[in-house]
């Protein structure tokens, strides 16, 4: 189930690996380069870096079985081990190893069209460009990948912050309003971050408002947690908005209320974790 079985080099396709996290792996591609070498698994052919479609069925049993063998020796469920595998969407008519062949890498490609305006890009390319439309929508994702890479760096520097009920940090104008979600995403499956607390990431938009996210665990989600409710009721409160799912919501609020809103979101999930 993880994303970038078509384009990322093995190493990557673990480090970004989330939903499950990967102990001890997931988040450092030191200790992903030695995890697949000690599976005897080449990380090359030639010069070119191997992804997960360059596999043999073979290592990809190798490295499947490894991951939820490790899951469960570190205490995870079978439930948890077991979301390492789900369907995967195939678009049979699209080049092997590219962007477009499979539906969840597509789907981040024009993703990355829209985020930043873009729409004609995107329209194009869903309505059968190869040539100019799709070599803007790529250079439009590989913007999109290095904003990423920066808006993580920006989280982690402003550190998170721990509630007793939540986790939070505040990007200020650091990371773009249209991608706190993702880069919160992100940052949830890193090493910072306490995974029994619901993390709540902090934008402001152009307009002078405060973009909110909020991304949790599975784990919280099978506890009860509803973000999309406690985020909802919280906005509501300070004259914001708010809306989405239980484990991934987001909300706008107004500039100055952040602390209010803090107060109000964490009375919200108490409430759905005491009966």
């Amino acid at each position: 189930r993880y994303f970038g079985k078509e384009t990322r080099p093995l190493a990557k396709l673990l480090q970004y690996a989330s939903d499950p996290l990967i102990p001890g792996v997931s988040g450092r591609e030191d200790t992903c380069v030695s995890f697949l070498q000690e599976l005897q698994i080449e990380l090359k052919a030639g010069d070119a870096w191997r992804t997960w479609v360059d596999l043999e069925k073979e290592e990809k049993r190798r490295i499947l079985s490894a991951i939820i063998q490790m899951l469960l020796s570190k205490g995870f469920g079978y439930k948890t081990a077991t979301r390492v595998l789900g369907a995967t969407y195939i678009l049979c008519k699209e080049e092997e190893g590219t962007e477009l062949h499979e539906a969840k890498e597509f789907a981040t490609l024009l993703n990355s069209t829209a985020r930043y305006g873009q729409y004609e890009v995107g329209l194009q390319v869903c309505l059968g460009d190869r040539g100019k439309w799709l070599k803007e929508a790529l250079n439009l994702l590989s913007g999109h990948r290095q904003n990423l890479v920066e808006g993580l760096q920006c989280a982690r520097d402003e550190q998170i912050q721990k509630r007793t009920y939540l986790q939070y940090f505040h990007a200020g104008n650091g990371i773009r309003d249209t991608i706190i979600g993702i880069v919160t995403n992100m940052m949830l499956n890193t090493e910072d971050v306490d995974k029994e607390l619901p993390l709540i990431g902090f934008a402001l938009t152009e307009n002078g408002e405060v973009k909110v996210s909020a991304r949790a665990a599975q784990s919280l989600v099978d506890r009860g947690l509803d973000l999309a409710v406690a985020l909802t009721r919280a906005a509501k409160e300070i004259h914001g908005i708010g809306g989405g799912h239980n484990i991934a919501a987001g909300a706008t609020i107004p500039k100055g209320k952040e602390e209010e809103f803090l107060q109000l979101l964490e009375r919200e999930i108490q409430r759905q974790f005491v009966p």
